[in-house]
């Protein structure tokens, strides 16, 4: 049944947000050039890596100059990137992540692999026991203020108590915070 709603509502939502996905690219060739896409190697179900896409929100070698987190005041973070992450719109092209069955709607963020250091071994494999997701209870609980243990926490949650109730109630609480209607 969850795969069913992955399907259904991101090639639902792919088609009414593309204009704004349009948009978007054209912003971020505009200000900072091409590619606007940018593909990070994740780990999903099973432990198996994968490109997560994402719209170019950084410089280009980012990745050179910098860890694979960042703060407040990155200067990686290109003008545009700014107000891209601030909407969440940078986050729209996982959409076609959940199309091709790498991430659900909701589940975990994707780790990338040197995160896996930061987990013991049984909580890696239940990490890894579901699809990671384009929001989760994490981003809805902390958005961006919480600490990696915290993350940590209410990933592992999730992933024990995960079903499609708490799926939806997740869903409309990031639709909240999208539209300033606040996370509750």
């Amino acid at each position: 049944m969850k795969r069913a709603m992955d399907v259904l509502v991101s090639a639902l939502a792919l088609l009414l947000l593309s204009p704004v996905l349009l948009v978007t690219a054209a912003a971020v060739a505009i200000d900072s050039g091409f590619p606007v896409l940018f593909r990070q190697t994740r780990i999903g179900l099973g432990g198996r890596a994968f490109g997560m896409l994402k719209f170019r929100s950084m410089v280009r070698n980012a990745a050179a100059i910098g860890p694979f987190n960042t703060s407040a005041n990155d200067p990686r973070i290109t003008r545009v990137g700014l107000f891209i992450r601030r909407t969440s719109l940078d986050e729209l092209p996982q959409l076609l992540n959940v199309l091709k069955g790498d991430m659900s709607l909701v589940g975990p963020r994707p780790d990338v692999p040197v995160q896996r250091s930061l987990y013991n071994d049984a909580d890696w494999a239940l990490r890894c026991s579901v699809r990671p997701g384009i929001t989760g209870l994490a981003q809805v609980e902390l958005r961006s203020e919480g600490t990696e243990d915290q993350r940590r926490e209410l990933d592992l949650r999730y992933v024990r108590e995960h079903d499609l109730w708490l799926d939806c109630r997740i869903l409309a609480r990031t639709a909240g915070r999208l539209t300033g209607r606040g996370a509750n």
